[in-house]
């Protein structure tokens, strides 16, 4: 059966088509029931791709990566068809809406909700890194938000494990899609490592609170020669309510070296968590990672009257203890 032909109420196997929800750049995504009637998801390879010989080796190998993994944050593989002519994923159904959709009907996220989103999307991404996973492909699209508010990331298809077999892809560049969330290194055409899933995750925080990605083109072209080239637009010209901790962690997340970023998502997960705690020195005085030093004028204002006005004090106490001195002498 193709693609074509899983319309509702059709039958793959012993799954039932309720309806597609997904088409991406090599698959196609169904809701589908069992015959308990519990929902799952299907994801099928493209009728285009069925004849490539590795095609089965790539479904198989993303369910192993998605099966080492065990969070409330990762969608869950059930099983995986051993179907040449067919194959097929079955991963576990999830409530809600992509962080895409409801991005583009809110546009902008309250500062607590968004940085809520950043620590469970961390969250997840460490225990992937822990156990040598990196996705490779994190954007709002791949992020489901339940009702509740609780975030799944979706979609390994692109995700190496360390000791794994490493597969050529050669449609590479369809499969991650938009290059908004792509890293420096990934459009270099280098593999990547944890640092590629935070610098994914910090574009989505920037995404959150800015209501707009940190850099926009005409074409695809444009916006990765701006990950490569161009300063971070400060988030304080999208969002003025945005704190300098966060404004400063964001930033970290977005070096373009990826030595000069959190080195794997747990760390960024701490700061996230403790950003109220965190010494505002350490987005003040630092380098051009933090706030002060990357185009917030506004703070930038407040350090330079502070420092006038103290330096203003201290001359008007020399100059009194001089008179006093001066008068006690005569």
């Amino acid at each position: 059966m193709t693609a074509t032909e899983l319309q509702p109420g059709t039958n793959l196997d012993q799954f039932k088509i309720i309806k597609a929800i997904g088409h991406g750049a090599y698959s196609d995504v169904f809701m589908a029931e069992d015959p308990s009637g519990r929902r799952v998801v299907l994801k099928c390879p493209h009728e285009s791709i069925m004849g490539d010989v590795s095609t089965f080796d790539r479904f198989r190998r993303e369910l192993e990566i998605a099966r080492h993994l065990d969070h409330p944050g990762i969608q869950r593989p059930i099983e995986f068809t051993e179907n040449r002519s067919r194959p097929y994923m079955v991963m576990e159904y999830v409530e809600g809406e992509t962080l895409r959709s409801l991005l583009d009907r809110e546009k902008r996220l309250p500062i607590d909700r968004a940085v809520d989103f950043g620590c469970q999307l961390a969250s997840a991404m460490a225990h992937a890194h822990e156990r040598g996973v990196v996705h490779r492909d994190l954007k709002p699209e791949n992020v489901l938000v339940t009702p509740e508010g609780r975030l799944v990331v979706t979609d390994f298809g692109v995700a190496f494990m360390a000791g794994a077999r490493r597969l050529t892809w050669r449609w590479f560049s369809n499969a991650l899609g938009t290059p908004d969330y792509m890293s420096p290194e990934q459009i270099q055409g280098k593999r990547g490592d944890a640092r590629t899933d935070v610098y994914a995750i910090g574009v989505m925080l920037y995404a959150m609170l800015a209501g707009r990605v940190p850099w926009e083109g005409d074409n695809a072209l444009a916006v990765m020669s701006q990950h490569i080239s161009s300063p971070v637009p400060p988030l304080h010209e999208f969002n003025k309510d945005v704190p300098p901790p966060i404004d400063g962690i964001v930033r970290k997340c977005l070096r373009r070296a990826p030595d000069e970023r959190y080195e794997d998502a747990k760390s960024l997960e701490s700061d996230l968590r403790h950003w109220r705690d965190l010494p505002l020195s350490q987005f003040i005085f630092g380098d051009e990672v933090v706030v002060a030093t990357s185009g917030n004028s506004d703070l930038r204002l407040v350090l330079l009257i502070f420092a006038i006005s103290a330096a203003f004090l201290s001359a008007s106490i020399l100059l009194i203890v001089i008179a006093y001195l001066i008068g006690h002498a005569q």
